[in-house]
């Protein structure tokens, strides 16, 4: 037996924008429903229902802060967390296009944690001369992040080789595309098959214009890093099975040549560990309600980092 979103986040005590951050984090599994539905299966439910710390627990991993809150969190100010966000030290979880058409980023504050426990250095005195090159080369790579996690996520839960093939084709331009899948029916099949980056679309158009640009890849070693994913990936897909009209034609065209990685966040690659965590979070009016007890967990929190005291021994993982 299932349920669809809205019911599950009545009985998990969260918003739906939770519940589909949940669902994008892997915190909360879903099941296919229908012709392309998805929905939360009773026994998923009855799982976090009956964990420790519910329903707190299950908030504190969604717990999203944005710019003022995250600088309040890491004990800096909010110029200094958008000099680091905007080298790539953590990546946003999600984003929204406010009044003013402006795009406002939003972190997990669990990834703010892990990143503070692991690079202290980073959030006191001048700014790090690796953080000062990263930000002349990229001035700005939070938009690059998240398409970075959001299709990390997409293909995790892609079904067949070629819903995975349609992941990084979601953030290719038209002209990148074709130069990619030269045939016009792989083509097609993978444009029916790409999966949206952003979920709500937003109502004015100009609104809808900043969102465009920001789910497609900008920088050309971005877009060859993702030209070569779509490459591999749609190789393993032909394998598997041709695309609809393409029924015993041969494939056009080689596998491109593996890229250089595009070069990633600013910092080391920390291992992912249990991190201190703070206490449960829900959302209003798209920005983070503070979780239950929050100054008493931060108090706490810039206590152990204060001289003389030993931080928590966490490290996180990079976004």
């Amino acid at each position: 037996m299932s349920v669809p979103f809205r019911r599950a986040a009545r009985e998990l005590g969260l918003t739906p924008r939770e519940v589909e951050l949940a669902v994008q984090l892997g915190e909360v599994r879903t099941c296919a429903w229908g012709q392309g539905g998805r929905r939360v299966a009773r026994e998923e439910i009855e799982r976090h229902r009956s964990s420790e710390g519910f329903p707190e627990a299950l908030r504190t991993r969604l717990w999203v802060v944005g710019t003022s809150d995250g600088a309040e969190l890491l004990g800096i100010s909010p110029a200094r967390f958008t000099r680091l966000a905007r080298g790539g030290c953590f990546a946003p979880v999600r984003f929204y296009v406010n009044r003013y058409r402006v795009v406002v980023w939003q972190y997990l504050a669990t990834d703010l944690v892990e990143f503070a426990d692991r690079n202290p250095e980073m959030l006191a005195g001048r700014t790090p001369a690796l953080l000062r090159e990263a930000l002349e080369k990229h001035p700005d790579r939070r938009a690059r992040s998240w398409r970075a996690r959001r299709l990390d996520q997409l293909k995790a839960g892609a079904e067949g080789p070629w819903e995975r093939a349609a992941v990084p084709a979601a953030v290719l331009d038209p002209g990148d595309l074709a130069r990619a899948v030269p045939d016009p029916d792989e083509r097609a099949h993978l444009i029916a098959l790409r999966p949206a980056l952003a979920q709500a679309r937003p109502e004015t158009a100009a609104a809808r214009e900043a969102v465009d640009e920001l789910v497609m890849a900008e920088d050309p070693d971005e877009v060859e890093w993702h030209l070569h994913c779509l490459g591999a990936a749609l190789a393993e897909a032909r394998v598997h099975r041709p695309a609809p009209g393409r029924e015993g034609r041969p494939h056009a065209g080689p596998v491109p040549e593996t890229p250089a990685a595009p070069a990633g966040p600013v910092l080391p690659d920390p291992q992912a560990e249990p991190v201190e965590q703070a206490p449960g979070a829900a959302c209003r009016d798209g920005q983070a309600r503070r979780p239950r007890g929050w100054r008493a967990w931060l108090r706490a929190r810039k206590g152990a980092r204060a001289p003389g005291r030993t931080a928590p021994a966490t490290a996180g993982r990079r976004p």
